[in-house]
């Protein structure tokens, strides 16, 4: 195993320095990052969700409330509700925002006679509220596919809920002398009309074979992966800004990415909307045939519930998705919360991921439906925390290629698998930099070992993960991670994104239900 000198040390003194709660020891490269969270190993999680983990979902006792009933919309007629539902959207989007309101029923929202359009959110402060996700509450019933953009690219459905801007992100300058990794402020070579509080995005993309080799580590990459070989490393991370003084940027939140001056940085005024929430709905589709991986785009993407894009602080909290191919994706947008949510129903292909965001948040997500992909990852995605994730023994997390990074699982208790990551072959590897797995339960047969780099399979391919507290019985190859302890015991903290939040703030926020 290759470590740091820095690191082996700790593990050293770990012996003499922790005392232990129940039997378990604390971990020691927790240890190293209590010291100095900007040159520990680990990277720091603890800006992810809503508002950076800082603030409870809201109440929203300040926003208007518009009722899709006074709209044309009627629960439980077999009649269909979605221009109704669009118009109550599109009121509150007038009137500045809104609570969108949906009573005890279903609502039909793609039916036979229905039009192909999506139903949109493109305004900020629009809040989605049902009347509960279980029985008895409120069901959007999705009975029809909307029509793929194009039927030999399983990929190519529409989802039929989405969120977007009607601005464009637009180019304003580059960054001068490259990012550092945990630095919060970076330096322009201006700064035309940036103000605090607006929200930016840093683009990179560079095929310097020095720097995709840097991304593989120890290993090499393969010729064929055009996405990274041939395109090159491709970062995309949204920031919101918190002062501005002369050509200097200060953030809200620090910069997880370290980039060399010597490659270009583009910083782009991003545009977004904010303020998005999804509350007690569920969302259910009409898929109830036998899933079968890339059979068609039917399995793949033929309902698809919901795609989020340019979504800075938003939430989704007590949902339910089911009966789908796809539930929920978050693309391009930062500072997002999906939290107390079930996928259920017959398995299709994807649960929930975040497929390009930054600073995201999936919490205490089961999904008894066991999706193909369960929750995790995709895209250009950045600092990503899934916390507290239930899945069957069939599936496995989600790290679905084209250049994730900075992904913990934690506290994930599921499958664990080497055929259930998902990506085309030309995008792999299937994650990147910073796949940390701290307190993951293992429920299906172990593997002695796990191969991370396997040289006889076309997939799963994610160098120097870091490994800790893993259960199960699975053993690991030492020489493709990065890191790895306490592997057939969990170690404390339980939860290392609960710490380091706690370590940021000083104490735990009420919406954790902590003290």
């Amino acid at each position: 195993m290759k470590v740091s000198s820095k690191i082996l040390s700790v593990v050293v003194g770990c012996f003499l320095l922790n005392s232990g709660l129940y039997g378990q020891q604390t971990a020691a490269i927790y240890l190293d990052y209590q010291k100095n969270p900007t040159t520990a190993v680990l990277p720091n999680f603890s800006y992810v969700g809503y508002h950076y983990g800082e603030k409870a979902i809201p109440d929203c006792k300040h926003l208007k409330v518009f009722n899709v009933l006074d709209y044309g919309a009627i629960p439980n007629d077999d009649l269909s509700d979605k221009k109704a539902i669009q118009k109550a959207i599109d009121a509150a989007s007038k009137k500045g925002g809104g609570i969108v309101l949906f009573p005890k029923g279903r609502f039909l929202v793609n039916e036979d006679n229905d039009d192909k359009e999506q139903i949109v959110i493109s305004s900020s402060n629009i809040v989605l509220r049902g009347s509960g996700s279980g029985q008895g509450g409120t069901e959007l019933f999705m009975k029809n596919m909307l029509p793929p953009r194009d039927s030999t690219k399983m990929w190519s459905t529409p989802s039929l809920f989405t969120t977007k801007s009607n601005e464009k992100s637009t180019q304003i300058g580059h960054v001068k002398d490259g990012l550092e990794k945990g630095a919060d402020q970076l330096y322009m070579d201006n700064t035309p009309d940036i103000q605090p509080g607006d929200w930016i995005q840093l683009r990179m993309k560079n095929n310097d074979p020095a720097l995709v080799q840097a991304e593989m580590g120890n290993h090499e990459a393969d010729p064929t992966w055009t996405s990274l070989v041939k395109d090159g490393v491709f970062i995309k991370m949204v920031f919101q800004v918190k002062n501005v003084s002369n050509n200097h940027l200060q953030l809200f939140a620090p910069i997880p990415f370290a980039i060399d001056a010597k490659y270009p940085v583009t910083v782009f005024k991003f545009a977004h909307i904010e303020e998005i929430g999804l509350e007690n709905i569920a969302f259910v589709g009409n898929w109830h045939d036998k899933f079968i991986h890339h059979r068609s785009w039917k399995d793949d993407s033929g309902f698809t519930l919901w795609k989020w894009s340019c979504v800075v602080n938003g939430w989704v909290n007590q949902c339910r998705f089911s009966d789908m191919n796809s539930g929920m994706t978050i693309s391009e947008g930062a500072n997002i919360t999906v939290l107390n949510c079930l996928v259920s129903g017959n398995p299709g292909h994807e649960a929930i991921s975040n497929n390009g965001g930054t600073n995201i948040l999936l919490a205490n997500i089961t999904d008894s439906a066991g999706e193909w992909h369960s929750v995790g990852v995709a895209g250009p995605s950045m600092n990503t925390v899934v916390y507290k994730a239930f899945y069957p023994p069939s599936t496995c997390f989600e790290s679905h290629s084209s250049q994730p990074r900075n992904t913990l699982l934690d506290g994930v208790s599921g499958g664990f698998y080497d055929n259930h990551a998902g990506g085309a072959h030309e995008n792999l590897p299937n994650h990147l930099g910073n796949l940390v797995l701290w307190n993951y339960h293992q429920t299906n047969a172990p593997f002695t070992p796990f191969d991370f780099w396997p040289s006889k399979k076309k997939f799963w391919r994610i160098p120097a993960p870091i490994i800790v507290g893993f259960t199960g019985g699975t053993t690991f190859i030492p020489e493709q991670l990065q890191y790895e302890e306490s592997n057939g015991k969990t170690v404390q903290p339980t939860s290392l994104y609960e710490a380091q939040l706690k370590l940021r703030l000083g104490k735990l926020p009420a919406w954790l239900g902590k003290k």
